[in-house]
């Protein structure tokens, strides 16, 4: 349950704060398109990020203009 208030008298501004970190999110493909990508680096002997990778520099113009 949250409290109505909160101290942060002792807190430090910017403690975690790292500007030149660069965050990787990870990416949540649907079942079919994971499958499809598997086993496509599978038959290419490479790893599915490079597939993917791949997949979306071959199509940054039709990416962009969504």
């Amino acid at each position: 349950m949250m409290r109505r208030e909160y101290d942060f008298s002792k807190g430090i501004r910017g403690k975690f704060y790292r500007p030149n970190v660069h965050l990787r999110l990870p990416v949540y493909l649907d079942e079919d398109v994971s499958q499809f990508v598997q086993e496509f680096a599978r038959r290419k002997r490479t790893d599915p990020q490079t597939v993917v990778n791949k997949l979306l520099r071959s199509n940054k113009e039709t990416l962009q203009a969504l």
